[in-house]
């Protein structure tokens, strides 16, 4: 996707709005100039024109600016429809802007072809003359994410995951510790055991260590619910589709954790993941049981597909236990959050003031939009039980408040803590973002961490 050594022959890409074309079109050659007028070329967003010279040979690009958009998807739509070559960007933009359109490119020659008979085609190429490390790093990241919220659930279950994890520890010097099937038991991880006890998959927590125990210890908690069949309340079919996408929380906090590491961020970096299938048999977990939690409080199952938040729930009093500088977890955790929010902005909640306004200074700072809703706790009464401490689910309003007050309950107040209700999901096709799995607040976060902890 990027050349790094810019040759004789590379073709320029000028981004244009309907304003700016006019005096770029006095600027060009008299060829050129008929060309686009010929073409009938006006700038719109994302409108292209390929301009050739005088011989017939592509010349140059011309790309219509978005200007209600991220810079990150400006050059996002050229490499699915531009002809093999080397390009380079052309303009005075900044280092920044420059950085993010072509992290932008990278992300918009992503397609999940794993499972493809045929061949790969060649690709455009870009000129990166600086940051080529961490542009690479970005788009590795988000890819990452999208592949693993891809793959079918049949080519990833608990024990995927884990060697998803082992594999990165590898690359970057970490360590992983994994607690497999009935050892949950024994180790006190009750909830995740009694979700994923059902599936012949079994259950586990994976934990993956890096960094220096000098440094700030930031937890990453990732749900990993590998497919969701909704248990004994049973999801309907046209629900249950996408749910090999539940354990897009899961791919976040890998792919977080691989920008990290890669980048090198002074921090001691604590991954969580609650693995599972969400499965039916004998053994599964029923409407009306009650199970303990590893924090000691009791949840009466109110409804076996809020399973999310009881494994969340174990993986979260664990990572407490370390006393963390942070703590923060994503889960695709409620059709609620999709409701209030669409299925394209994140939801994000937080015990503490002061992180809630760092976080959406870094969501300003990298052109990805989260949104912070209320923990609006007079809401935890929706989750009284009449025989333990909590139900597992409330009534059908405000879910998504109530399911992060659930995991607020297993969190302690002297802890920074974000929660992160995410869609990981692409339903429509946009420049870079193709239809299927999709990292969302990933960049916000990531930032945010450099932000308070490399700067």
């Amino acid at each position: 996707m990027f050349t790094y050594e810019k040759t004789a022959t590379a073709i320029p890409i000028r981004l244009v709005t309907e304003t700016s074309l006019v005096d770029i079109k006095a600027g060009i050659y008299e060829s050129g100039r008929n060309w686009l007028t010929v073409q009938g070329y006006r700038g719109k967003p994302h409108q292209l024109c390929l301009v050739p010279d005088g011989a017939g040979r592509l010349a140059q690009v011309f790309y219509g600016l978005n200007e209600t958009e991220s810079l990150l998807w400006a050059l996002a739509g050229l490499p699915l429809q531009l002809p093999t070559g080397e390009y380079y960007l052309e303009g005075d933009w900044n280092d920044e802007d420059r950085l993010q359109m072509l992290v932008g490119w990278g992300l918009g020659t992503y397609h999940f072809d794993q499972f493809r008979s045929s061949e790969e085609s060649s690709k455009p190429l870009i000129y990166v003359s600086q940051a080529a490390a961490r542009i690479n790093a970005l788009v590795e990241a988000i890819s990452l994410v999208r592949n693993l919220i891809n793959m079918p659930a049949n080519h990833l279950m608990p024990q995927d995951l884990e060697q998803v994890a082992r594999r990165l520890a590898e690359m970057h010097d970490a360590e992983v510790e994994v607690i497999t099937g009935h050892a949950l038991l024994k180790e006190n991880f009750p909830c995740i055991h009694a979700v994923g006890r059902a599936s012949a998959h079994a259950p586990r927590l994976i934990e993956l260590n890096w960094g220096n125990q000098d440094d700030p210890l930031v937890s990453l908690i990732g749900k990993g619910v590998c497919f969701d069949t909704g248990g004994l309340d049973l999801k309907p079919s046209a629900n249950m589709r996408l749910m090999k996408k539940d354990m897009g929380g899961a791919a976040h906090v890998l792919g977080l954790a691989k920008l990290i590491m890669q980048l090198e961020l002074p921090i001691c970096l604590q991954v969580l993941i609650p693995a599972v299938d969400n499965a039916i048999s004998g053994d599964a977990f029923r409407p009306g049981d009650v199970i303990h939690t590893r924090l000691g409080k009791t949840v009466e199952i109110d409804n076996t597909d809020a399973e999310g938040r009881l494994i969340l729930c174990d993986a979260l009093a664990y990572a407490a236990e370390s006393e963390p500088d942070l703590m923060i977890d994503f889960a695709t955790l409620t059709g609620a959050a999709r409701i209030a929010m669409g299925t394209e902005i994140p939801a994000f909640f937080t015990n503490d003031r002061a992180l809630m306004q760092k976080l959406q200074a870094a969501s300003t700072v990298s052109n990805e939009l989260i949104w912070n809703l209320p923990l609006h706790k007079p809401y935890l009464e929706k989750l009284r039980s009449n025989i333990a401490d909590l139900s597992n689910s409330g009534d059908s309003y405000g879910g998504a408040i109530t399911a992060a007050l659930f995991l607020n309950e297993f969190v302690p107040a002297r802890t920074p803590w974000a929660h992160f209700d995410v869609m990981a999901w692409n339903l429509r096709a946009r420049p870079g973002r193709p239809i299927g799995g999709e990292a969302m607040g990933l960049l916000a976060v990531f930032k945010y961490l450099e932000m308070s902890f490399a700067e």
